[in-house]
This record gives C-alpha cells, sequence and structure tokens, in this order.
C-alpha cells in the first residue's frame, strides 16, 4: 500500500511538472506573453489621432508631431546629470522626482521622462541622446487646434492617470487621452490602435534586432476622423457676444436634434492646453474661482429656468384639460390667495386669455392654471405626479441622453419631493406655486431647455441631442435619429406657438423682432441667490431667454442664460435674436443692438460679492419704475416697457 502511495505521489508530480513545463514552453508563446518577457523590449508606435471638423466641413482639430524622452529606470547608467538637465531645461530635483515616479510605477518598463518637446527641443537633444543608456526619443503627435474657440466643445488631451492605467490595458503610463468634450466623447474613434516593435536584448541587456524577424509586431492603426454638428462660425459669433458675461448658450436644429452652438462663457483658446504648458495653463484655469473658465455653463449649470417655464404650465392646463384658450384670469400686479399676495408680476391688460398670458408673461394667469392642475385630482402629490412627469417628458429633470460625458440632471419635483418636504398630505398647490413661473425648487440646465423648445418647435417631439454628424466609416448611433415624443397632443402645442410668436409681435421681445424672420420667443428672469459671511443674500437677477425660428418649418432653437444680467430682455433676448439672424441670414442687420451687448459688461457685476458694492435693481424694481412712467405719461404702454427694460 505504501508502495503504491509512493507512486501515485511520483505520478501526480511528474504531472504537474510536464503542465507547468507545457505551459511554460507552448503555451506562453502566445505573442501577449511578450509583454512581460525582460529580455524584449516593447516600442510603441502611436497612430495618427483623427482630425475633428465641423459641420460645413471646416477642419478644427490636427496634430502636430511631438517628441517624448522615455526611459526604462532599471536600464539608466550613471550619467553626466548636471549637462542632461541643462540639456532639457530642467532642474537636479526634477530630474530626481521624474526617476522615482517612474521606479515606483515600473523600474523595468518604459515611461515617459519629459513629454512633449518642440522641435528645436528635440533636433538639439536628438545628437546626444545615445550618450544617455536607458534614454530614447519616441515621436507622436499633439493636438494642434486651427480654431481658438470652442474649448468646451473640442476639449483636450493630456497624460493618462494611474486610475485609467489600472482599470484600462490599453493605456501605459505617459500615454494621452482625451480629457473633455468631444476629445473625452469619442476618444475611442479618433485614437486608433498603437502599434508595437518587440526588439530582442542581449545577455548584456543591448538590442540585437526585431525579435523572430518581427513576426509578432503591428503597424498602428490610425484614428477615425469625424464631423461635428457645431457651426464654428455660430459658435464663435456666441462666445464673442458672450465676452465679459458669465452664462451659457445651447442652439439646436430642432429637425435633428444637433447641437449647432454651445457656448460656455467665460471660455479660453484650447491651445493653452497643448505642449509642455499644459499643465500651467491648466492650473492657472483651474484655480480661477470667480470667472470658472473649465466650468461648463451650456451643460452642468443649473438655474430656476424663469418665465420660459410657463409655457410647459399651459401646454399641461391644456392636455388635463383644466384650461382653455378662451378662459381668463384677473392680475393685480401679482396672484393674491385672500389679502395676501403670493407672487408679484408687472402692470399689463386683464383680464387675460392664453395667448395673452404668455405674450405679457404674466405670472397670476399661470400659477392660476398651475393650480387647477394639481387641484384636479384628489390629493396633491397625485396631482404633482401628473405635473411632474407631463414635464419630465420634455426631458427635463434627467440626463437627456446626449454625447457629452458631463452634464446635471436639473430638478423637477413631483408628490414625493413634498411629501417628505411638508409631510404626507400635509401640503398644497399653494405651498409651490413659484414651480409654476419656473422658480420654486425647479432647476434645468441650458441645454434642456433648448431641447424643450425644440419639441416645442416641433409641436409635440424632439431628438437627442447631439453633437456627432459624421463617423469617417460607420453610422452614428440610432438613438440620435429616434424621436421622443412628449405626453402632449400635437393639437395643443399651436395655440402655445402662437403666444410665444407674440412675445416678439406685441409682448415682452417686442423690441427684439429681427426683420424678415418670424420668431417665437420667451423673456425670463430668475432670482439669483448666493451665500456672501454666511448669509444667503439676494443678487442681480439672471436674464433668460428661448426662441425658435423660423415659426413654421424651424431651423433653429435656442436658449439663452446670462449671469447677473437683470432681465430677460436686457442680455439674454438681444444674443439670442442676434444668434437667430446670424444663423438664418448669415450676417447681422442689427448692428446697433450687437453694438449694444459687445459694449456692455457684466464683470463689475459679478465683482460685487467680493467688492461689497451694491447689486443691481431687479426686474421687480424696474417694473415699478415703468409703471409710475406709464401712469405719468401717454404714450405706447408696450413700446415704453420694452424700451425701458431693454436699457
Amino acid at each position: 500500500m505504501r508502495k503504491l502511495l509512493l507512486l501515485s505521489l511520483i505520478v501526480v508530480v511528474g504531472v504537474i511538472f510536464i503542465a507547468r513545463l507545457f505551459y511554460l514552453q507552448v503555451y506562453n508563446e502566445d505573442p501577449y506573453s511578450l509583454y512581460d518577457d525582460n529580455a524584449i523590449r516593447k516600442v510603441y508606435d502611436y497612430p495618427k489621432r483623427g482630425y475633428i471638423y465641423d459641420r460645413e466641413g471646416k477642419l478644427l482639430v490636427a496634430n502636430q508631431p511631438s517628441y517624448d524622452v522615455m526611459f526604462i529606470p532599471r536600464e539608466v547608467k550613471p550619467l553626466d546629470t548636471l549637462e542632461f538637465c541643462n540639456l532639457l531645461k530642467i532642474t537636479k530635483e526634477d530630474f530626481i522626482n521624474f526617476y522615482d515616479k517612474a521606479y515606483r510605477y515600473s523600474p523595468r518598463l518604459p515611461s515617459v521622462f519629459i513629454p512633449q518637446l518642440s522641435r528645436m527641443e528635440y533636433a538639439v537633444l536628438q545628437e546626444k541622446i545615445r550618450k544617455y543608456e536607458g534614454f530614447y526619443i519616441q515621436k507622436r503627435s499633439l493636438r494642434d487646434y486651427q480654431t481658438t474657440i470652442g474649448a468646451n466643445v473640442l476639449g483636450d488631451i493630456g497624460e493618462v492617470n494611474n486610475y485609467i492605467i489600472e482599470n484600462d490595458p490599453y493605456y501605459k503610463s505617459g500615454d494621452l487621452i482625451g480629457k473633455q468634450g468631444v476629445e473625452l466623447s469619442y476618444e475611442e474613434v479618433l485614437r486608433g490602435i498603437k502599434g508595437i516593435k518587440f526588439i530582442q536584448k542581449d545577455r548584456f541587456n543591448r538590442d540585437i534586432g526585431p525579435y523572430k524577424d518581427g513576426i509578432y509586431d503591428t503597424l498602428p492603426q490610425p484614428g477615425k476622423d469625424i464631423t461635428i454638428t457645431i457651426d464654428s462660425e455660430l459658435q464663435k459669433y456666441g462666445e464673442l457676444l458672450m465676452r465679459h458675461k458669465h452664462g451659457g448658450i445651447i442652439a439646436i436644429e430642432p429637425s435633428s436634434g444637433e447641437i449647432i452652438a454651445m457656448v460656455s462663457a467665460p471660455s479660453y483658446n484650447p491651445n493653452l492646453l497643448v505642449g509642455r504648458q499644459r499643465s500651467r495653463n491648466f492650473s492657472k484655469l483651474y484655480t480661477d474661482t470667480i470667472a470658472k473658465p473649465l466650468f461648463d455653463r451650456s451643460l452642468k449649470a443649473q438655474y430656476p429656468p424663469g418665465s420660459p417655464f410657463k409655457v410647459l404650465s399651459a401646454l399641461i392646463g391644456l392636455q388635463e384639460n383644466v384650461v382653455t384658450t378662451e378662459d381668463q384670469f384677473s392680475c393685480r400686479n401679482g396672484y393674491y390667495l385672500g389679502s395676501r399676495r403670493l407672487t408679484g408680476c408687472h402692470s399689463h391688460v386683464s383680464p387675460l386669455s392664453m395667448n395673452q398670458g404668455i405674450a405679457q408673461s404674466c405670472n397670476a394667469y399661470f400659477v392660476n392654471v398651475y393650480r387647477r392642475i394639481i387641484e384636479k385630482y384628489d390629493k396633491p402629490a397625485e396631482g404633482m405626479d401628473v405635473w411632474s412627469n407631463h414635464i419630465k417628458s420634455f426631458g427635463l429633470g434627467d440626463y437627456l441622453g446626449y454625447d457629452l460625458k458631463i452634464g446635471n440632471k436639473g430638478r423637477i419635483p413631483d408628490g414625493d419631493f413634498y411629501d417628505k418636504w411638508y409631510g404626507k398630505n400635509r401640503w398644497s398647490s399653494t405651498y409651490n406655486i413659484s414651480n409654476a413661473i419656473g422658480q420654486g425648487e425647479v432647476e434645468t440646465t441650458p441645454i434642456q431647455l433648448a431641447n424643450m423648445v425644440a419639441a416645442i418647435a416641433n409641436r409635440g417631439h424632439y431628438y437627442t441631442p447631439h453633437i456627432i454628424k459624421k463617423i469617417e466609416g460607420g453610422p452614428i448611433d440610432k438613438k440620435y435619429t429616434t424621436p421622443n415624443y412628449t405626453t402632449i397632443d400635437k393639437e395643443h402645442f399651436e395655440p402655445v406657438v402662437q403666444g410665444m410668436f407674440d412675445v416678439y409681435n406685441s409682448g415682452t421681445a417686442y423690441n427684439l423682432r429681427v426683420p424678415g424672420i418670424d420668431i417665437c420667443g420667451k423673456t425670463g428672469t430668475a432670482e439669483n441667490f448666493m451665500k456672501i459671511d454666511g448669509k444667503r443674500t439676494q443678487l442681480t437677477d439672471h436674464s433668460i431667454f428661448v426662441a425658435f425660428a423660423p415659426k413654421d418649418n424651424p431651423k433653429i432653437a435656442i436658449a439663452v442664460f446670462v449671469e447677473n444680467g437683470y432681465w430677460g430682455s436686457r442680455f439674454a433676448g438681444r444674443i439670442a435674436s442676434l444668434m437667430i439672424e446670424k444663423y438664418i441670414k448669415g450676417e447681422v442687420s442689427m448692428t446697433s443692438m450687437e453694438d449694444w451687448i459687445l459694449t456692455h459688461s457684466l464683470e463689475n457685476e459679478y465683482a460685487k460679492p467680493y467688492s461689497g458694492q451694491e447689486f443691481g435693481i431687479n426686474r421687480q424694481s424696474a417694473l415699478q419704475v415703468i409703471d409710475k412712467i406709464e401712469k405719468d405719461t401717454v404714450v405706447n404702454p408696450i413700446t415704453t416697457r420694452t424700451s425701458i427694460l431693454n436699457q
């Protein structure tokens, strides 16, 4: 029995040894095992990154040659450190830090020592690099931005961090990756696939030639070119109009969901984040906590939508059969519950029907409609859920699913939201009437509001907003060509569209009309608060405007937010009208309006929380001034009101 046990052990051990030898000598001959072989040096051949074009075929992003100083820490031999540092224009402390960092990553794998040498620096170093064992120069390309605009759209590329390296085997230390914008969203399309050469080394660690005559070497596969939906001329114009202002602009083609302009202000020149100065320039942009140029306000900033939100209350009221287009509501400079005024309003004709309510932006009208929607149901939470679901069908209150990696959900409250806040069945519609006029707990991003307007322009459906128009050699995702339908029946849109059209014809945007273009729009003003020394302080109101044009067969839908811009028609309305004319006509005829925008800065407003100056009068204060003028003057009230608000 003991002999049999001993024999069995010998057989088992023998089988294990044979299996292990088979794995090492046969299975491990797979080319992928070469990556772990210390006797073979791996040299990567980086592909050409894909070009980026605008919707008209204009080249926006190309490539330029770059040279990285690479090294393998364990292969570095004693060298003249002073001479080497002088060549690279670094200090000895920098040398030690770079070396230690790479050694901690891996002593036997290549790491970037100095990235992105210029052609001049490369020419100087190339002749002497052979003197420094363990170091070599690797050629690859950097981005060459052919424009100074669209930094938030195009993005940039930068070195991968440890998290990316650990979670994606494609990337190695020193590799470049898209960091934001299109460069990030379409990284896998643009980057291509690296090639690799395996170099055999002898026992003295010297290169002796390609491993197995290069049968395992691969060629790089270049990245694919892409065409994006942005109109670079409109983008440039939008950034010009937003100079010395903070805010965001999104313009969408309603018939396709293509984003034709995506302005975030303040912005910066994308070329600042290219080359060896990238890190220093990025730090300057990142630490600017007032302007926040790296914060994409067009996608991430959450604002109360203000009066543009009122058109949704009108649509929901019609859908829920709680109001007709002919129903009228009175307004006494605000909405009253008994003797208590719950919200203010400016002077206008009273009572008003739906068309006048939209054109004159009457708060009282839309509070009445909102209350009817909520109170149609037995419990306020139930009515609130119905209202919320209708709002969300326009793409609000959630991520839209666009092809850019950043954004915010905004906030559209429902019944559960207020049940948690006030207690179940312990609240009513009067607790949250500010929702009716785009204040209260409602928050949206510029892209969400632009998408809402596109859905209205299409009379009930929208296409998921997207930045990609064409990928070389392949189609775009089908979700961008599939319509999304709102919960509002198509027949209810026409009276609301007519009301928005009359905003320009006889309402709050009367002085913003564009010759020859039928525009439907809505002005908006949103209260603006900030904590200063721990105290909630009201700042100058935000200026908001949404519009689409032409009224029939619309080509552009736009949302403009200008922070601290006083009221809707003062800054945002002007900018929207100018951009619509620029896009549809190709030129701007309203030069006086353009000059006003270009010569009026809001930088002083943004400095006030830090300088202690008083904030500008809000819209309500301005309207009180206007009301007094109208009482004392025999003039056209629409012209008077609009002209003063536009100052």
